[in-house]
Formats: C-alpha cells, structure tokens, sequence
C-alpha cells in the first residue's frame, strides 16, 4: 500500500484523540454490577428454603451526547478502507454500540447488543466446523473425567497475600519498568483480585494457590496490562483503549498465555466452558434460579453459583430469554487466538504476532495493519510478555501443535491393544 502521507496523519490525530474523549466516561461493569445486599437476601432465601427471583435496580444511563460524538466521527471516517482509518471506524463504532447496550439497561434489548459486541454460544469458531456451545461440552467431558481419576488429583499449596504481593513486585519489574504497575493489598475487596492498566489489587488475609499467582501474572499483568501501557505509546491513544470489540480477542490472548505457560488449569477451563453452557441455558428460557440450580449442580457452592449466574443476568430481566454475553468471548478467542498463532508459525509470520501485544487489536487488526507498522507510523511493542520473547519455546510450542494435530485421537488409541 503506499505510504500514509504527514498530512493524512495529522487529520487523522484529532478525530483518535475525539475518539478516546468521548469513550473514556462509558463504562460498563460498574453500571451493570448489583449491590451485595441482593445475594445477602437470595443466600438469605435459600437457606431458609423460601427461593425468589433476585430484583436487581439500575441507574438509568444516558449516553447522548457520547452517541453523538462518536457517530460524527464515524461520519468522517466512513467511506475507506485504509487500515489506520478502518481501525478508528470500527472503535467509534464499537463504543457507539456500547452506549447502546449501557442505554437499554433492564431490558431484554441490551442482549440484541451484546450479542452484537461479543457473540453468543452458538456463534461458529474458524471454519464453522464447531461453535462455542460444542467446545464448551468438549472441555466439561474432559474435565469430568479428570475429576473422576482420583489418582490424578493435584495438591493446592495456599500463600498468602503478603507472600503473593512480594513475589508479584518482582516478577512485574522483570518485564516493566520498576513500579510502573502496582500491587496493593485491599482489606475491603469483595472479589479475590482485580487488575487494571498499571495496578494489580489482592483481598487482604486470603489464601491464594500457584496457579493465581501465575493467572495474574500472565492473564492480567502480561496481557491486559501489557497491552493497555504499549498502546499509551503508540501516536494514536486509540490503541490503549479497551474497546468491546477487542474485547474476544483480548480475552482470547490472555488466556491463551495461560495455556502456553502451562496455567490453564482443568477447573479454569470448566469454569470458562460452564459458563458458555449457562449462558445458552438463559438465551433459550431459563430464569436466575434455574442457572443459580444449574450451577450448584455441577458442585460450584452457594455462593460461587449466584456469583456465576449473576455475571450472565448483569443488566438483562431475570426471568429468563436474555443474558449478558460477555462470558463467552474467552473460549472463543482462546481458540482463535490459538489458531492464528498456528497460522503464523505455519506462515512464517511469527514476528507479525509480536504486534498483538502493541496495544488493543483484534486479529484482523493485526494482519490488516502489518504495513502501518512496517511504515514506522505504529511503533513495535516496548514490553513483551516473557513467553512471547522466549520465541524459540513458542515456535516448538506451535510447531508441534500444528503437525499433531493431523493425528486422529481415534486411529491412534486403537493402534494399541489395552487387553494386553
């Protein structure tokens, strides 16, 4: 393509940085989160054997002149398909979808929206041989019958939070810059952890395994962080925002690094993949208290189950039909996001995947914007994830993955004989 002229650019710069203005006040979880006291009064009504529908309340939420704002802008980068201008496009438009689905808040329509922004959990995956729903089913199987080989089963070592803090700090300053994200212990947490761009916050006198430490580190820190801070220094802010349509491929990354560094571990991936199911039980008419059973079913606790069904009724009636969509980008963009990785090895593009972590993308950004960045207007990523930069690991990694899996499972097992 030819090249991006310096005028073409500095038309482009004011309309990222209205963009990021008229994002940066919209947000999501927070207007979508219910107060502790309706799971204190359902808890309250289970135990007491007398079990309703919770009635969560939401503030109204009027998003106009952000609406606005952000149409003007799609207004004016409509019409083109250069990348860099495609790419500040589909942002406005991402965030201009968003305020829709923040306005319509208590309301079935906010699923149309979210079914628009992440997908649901018949939605195909690659080349539509499977979809979200299939995979889901596969990896609960698989984890069934882990549970049931008794022998297999792992010890869980419990450390501290002090002892987490301290030995997060130094793994952090190995990869960015000393103190440039924070771990703080908070007494007053509810969840166990919390991440942002340049903070990482732990429960205070809680008991915390390997396998969180590693997920903070590689999922939260390595990634969402990673990203978010390299994103900051590219010349359009518009990479450091996290845009609902990034969102999949985020999530797919983030917990593709946990599978690559050997921390997905069974339970995560039941986590992930029952919350797939869920989220199909609730579109097709389950209500709360019938995904809360679901839940307490499989042997999540009383707690864990109105936590995993209030993540999927977040913002939609409880009475079955809708649901919050979100929870099915991890299984999604894990399984892309381990394709594309595959494709690259196989293409000998691996170098090119070393742009995902240059700010907030989705593949397609990644592939569309390769001669933007070759043009020196994008820069390379100034922090990688330490996997990412071990590229001779990831490469036999890949490699591997990519030939076995011509291998059938089936052909193979009955090659051996198991009666001898």
């Amino acid at each position: 393509m030819a090249l991006l002229e310096p005028d073409y650019l500095d038309w482009l710069r004011p309309l990222d940085a209205r963009i990021v203005a008229a994002s940066r006040d919209i947000k999501v979880l927070s207007k979508l989160s219910w107060p502790a006291e309706v799971q204190t009064t359902f808890l309250r009504q289970v135990e007491h054997g007398n079990i309703q529908l919770p009635t969560p309340e939401y503030s109204k939420v009027d998003l106009a002149e952000n609406r606005t704002e952000l149409a003007a802008c799609m207004a004016e980068l409509q019409g083109s398909d250069e990348p860099l201008r495609q790419y500040l496009f589909d942002t406005a438009e991402s965030y201009h979808t968003l305020c829709l689905l923040l306005e319509s808040i208590g309301t079935s329509e906010l699923t149309t929206h979210s079914l628009t922004l992440y997908g649901g959990p018949t939605d195909a995956v690659g080349n539509g041989q499977v979809n979200n729903l299939d995979a889901a089913k596969h990896f609960l199987e698989v984890s069934q019958s882990y549970k049931q080989e008794e022998a297999l089963q792992e010890i869980d070592y419990c450390i501290s939070t002090e002892t987490l803090a301290e030995e997060m700090r130094a793994r952090l300053n190995e990869v960015f810059d000393e103190g440039l994200v924070r771990v703080e212990v908070d007494a007053d947490m509810v969840s166990k952890a919390a991440a942002g761009a340049t903070r990482v916050r732990l429960r205070a006198n809680t008991g915390f395994s390997e396998y969180d430490l590693e997920q903070l580190l590689q999922h939260e820190a390595f990634v969402h962080s990673l990203t978010a801070i390299n994103g900051k220094q590219q010349p359009f802010q518009t990479f450091s925002l996290g845009a609902p349509r990034t969102t999949g491929a985020q999530e797919g990354l983030a917990t593709f690094a946990e599978m690559v560094t050997g921390v997905m571990d069974i339970n995560r991936l039941e986590r992930l993949a029952l919350r797939v199911v869920a989220i199909d039980l609730a579109l097709n008419g389950a209500d709360f208290i019938e995904v809360y059973r679901f839940f307490l079913s499989v042997g999540q606790t009383e707690t864990e189950s109105f936590n995993s069904s209030m993540r999927i009724f977040r913002g939609v009636p409880v009475t079955g039909g809708s649901a919050f969509t979100k929870d099915v980008v991890y299984l999604h963009g894990l399984m892309e996001v381990h394709t594309f990785f595959r494709w690259a090895v196989q293409h000998k593009k691996l170098a090119l995947s070393r742009h995902f972590f240059a700010g907030r993308m989705t593949l397609s950004d990644v592939l569309k914007l390769e001669p933007i960045f070759k043009q020196g207007v994008l820069l390379e990523p100034r922090y990688q994830p330490p996997w990412m930069i071990r590229t001779r690991a990831l490469a036999g990694y890949l490699a591997f993955s990519v030939f076995v899996n011509r291998i059938s499972v089936e052909e193979l097992v009955m090659d051996f004989d198991f009666e001898s």
